[in-house]
């Protein structure tokens, strides 16, 4: 009884002189943590975009909103991600436009093969109504499209021969990602495509189930595929965009203070992404080169070669990707090329 009495006495005297533990106020705000995925790793461009759009949401919501990032396919394939997001068991993730045509045919339009010739005309688009309708397309599915950031050109590597030439990939293994038209693309040149996830890639190559893949450059590097490619065509056959994206079913539960803060952090930072991205390519091929790999730069007129044996693929899918989104990409092309 003492020794109670003692202990009571004590924390009396404690909170009396504003030591004592005080409880947290019933109306603190709770730390709201969301997760965003991707396949690349921790090195890439994208992971640093990344970086800047957490570093950005937790700043201006004063740390109500936390972000964790998963890279490398931790969370699964793009394909996964987007699955998840559509449950509501995932917040973000950054796919490419190929896995989207999953989901909505039309978005096969920007995995046209040499749709846009520089990343300048590409931002134009994207930037630009085109890409809003697209991006605006996408809630009907359980996702919000908040922005386009950049995957960047595809290029070709293999361990078989040199590419120079579309006769040069006849009966070439190219693992691509599972999309009708850039299955269809790598099978008019003459190759073999064979769709598999970007997890998968390295160890094939290295067990020579497929020759080659097609990836953007800083992709090509990072992965350290010139440890088992030999060659290396700067072909530019494809420009990949991301989109990056937040569970529908995720994003109709936060504030609209909060939507708006993730929804500008993810713009800002994919500006952000893009320059990094450009500003890496050089060195990425450079990297290639000192790796060991043959880095084969097509002419003009080599570069043409695959332009032309590649020109009916649109017409192909016209009538999936519609008509007149097709007609109204290559109007406003024509408005930024000279």
């Amino acid at each position: 009884m003492k020794r109670l009495f003692k202990t009571v006495t004590t924390l009396s005297f404690l909170a009396a002189v504003g030591l004592a533990a005080a409880p947290a106020p019933a109306d603190a705000a709770e730390v709201k943590t969301i997760k965003a995925g991707i396949g690349l790793n921790d090195q890439s461009p994208q992971y640093k975009g990344l970086l800047k759009f957490k570093e950005l949401v937790e700043a201006r919501s004063n740390g109500r909103i936390k972000v964790d990032l998963f890279a490398s396919a931790q969370l699964g394939d793009d394909t996964k991600m987007m699955t998840s997001l559509r449950a509501g068991t995932l917040e973000m993730t950054c796919p490419s436009t190929a896995p989207i045509a999953g989901l909505d045919k039309k978005w096969m339009l920007f995995d046209l093969p040499f749709l846009f010739p520089n990343e300048e005309v590409a931002d134009k688009i994207l930037d630009g109504p085109l890409g809003k309708r697209y991006l605006d397309s996408l809630p009907a599915h359980g996702i919000i499209g908040m922005a386009f950031w950049e995957n960047g050109f595809r290029q070709l590597t293999n361990s078989v021969r040199e590419i120079k030439s579309p006769a040069d990939l006849k009966g070439l293994k190219i693992r691509t990602m599972e999309n009708p038209v850039h299955l269809d693309t790598f099978r008019t040149l003459g190759a073999n495509p064979t769709p598999m996830p970007f997890s998968e890639i390295f160890s094939a190559l290295q067990q020579k189930t497929i020759d080659g893949q097609e990836n953007p450059s800083t992709t090509n590097f990072l992965q350290k595929y010139y440890e088992i490619q030999k060659f290396n065509t700067l072909s530019n056959h494809f420009y990949s965009p991301f989109v990056f994206m937040y569970s529908k079913k995720l994003f109709d539960t936060l504030s609209k203070e909060d939507q708006e803060i993730i929804l500008k952090a993810a713009q800002e930072a994919g500006a952000y992404q893009r320059k990094i991205n450009r500003d890496t390519m050089g060195e990425a091929v450079a990297g290639m080169e000192k790796g060991g790999t043959t880095v084969t730069r097509l002419t003009p007129e080599q570069h043409k070669a695959f332009v032309e044996a590649t020109k009916d693929i649109a017409p192909k899918f016209e009538s999936v990707i519609g008509a007149d989104n097709l007609k109204e990409i290559k109007a406003e092309i024509a408005k930024y090329v000279k």
